[in-house]
């Protein structure tokens, strides 16, 4: 074999090599490209059971965990998605609801907001224990309003009295859920004129037909009060 054909076989070679890598690049961008759905059949048979409400939680670890509330607000089922083209199922929980509920807000890193259906009130289910969280009823809190988070430990929620429009007064409900162990107390605030929030302090305002309320959050306060003094004495 001359010269000539062992450099025309060297070229055939390396164009073959470059096509197959040119198609595998394509073929890689068309699969990154598209959308894939994933049917319950082909997850877990944990997934397969119809579910009323649900919430992504990140744990510590760096994981995402899926909880899904199922029969009817009695069972927690449970999958990590950290990685979503193979999700594994972490078992389920029972949970002693009084009915269905919705997620409503996240507090802190292990805590949920949720609300039951046809008016059985809230609680905060906690996930400190991811595969054995609890609920705690709030006592006291019967509304289904908007609701505003005050940091990590409390909730403003607003409540419009039956036959009136959102033009009218609204009452408030303010949640303190600073001390898990201590049952969660409510403040309520009736016909509120307006509400303004200072953002430095964390403070809120609510003026009420009987007077100024504050809700105050002595953390935001703290910090506050530092940066002023860093601002105050450079170096």
């Amino acid at each position: 074999m001359n010269r000539n054909q062992v450099l025309r076989i060297t070229q055939l070679t390396l164009g073959v090599v470059a096509a197959f890598t040119l198609t595998g690049q394509a073929d890689a961008r068309s699969r990154a490209g598209r959308v894939v759905v994933v049917r319950p059949a082909e997850l877990p048979e944990l997934a397969q059971v119809p579910g009323q409400a649900m919430a992504l939680h990140a744990t510590g670890d760096g994981r995402t965990l899926l909880y899904i509330e199922q029969n009817h607000g009695t069972r927690l089922a449970i999958f990590d998605v950290t990685d979503p083209a193979h999700v594994k199922p972490e078992g389920s929980a029972q949970v002693d609801a009084p009915g269905s509920f919705d997620f409503v807000s996240s507090f802190g890193d292990n805590r949920e907001l949720v609300r039951f259906r046809h008016g059985k009130g809230e609680a905060v289910l906690n996930l400190r224990n991811i595969k054995a969280p609890t609920l705690t009823a709030i006592q006291g809190l019967d509304s289904e309003g908007s609701t505003e988070r005050l940091g990590e430990d409390g909730l403003l929620i607003a409540d419009r009295p039956s036959g009136q429009s959102d033009a009218n007064d609204p009452n408030y409900q303010v949640v303190d859920l600073s001390k898990p162990l201590r049952p969660i107390s409510v403040v309520d605030v009736k016909h509120v004129f307006e509400k303004i929030t200072n953002d430095e302090t964390g403070t809120t305002f609510l003026l009420a037909t009987d007077g100024l309320y504050l809700i105050r959050r002595p953390a935001v306060e703290e910090e506050h009060d530092i940066h002023q003094y860093q601002m105050s004495h450079p170096g």
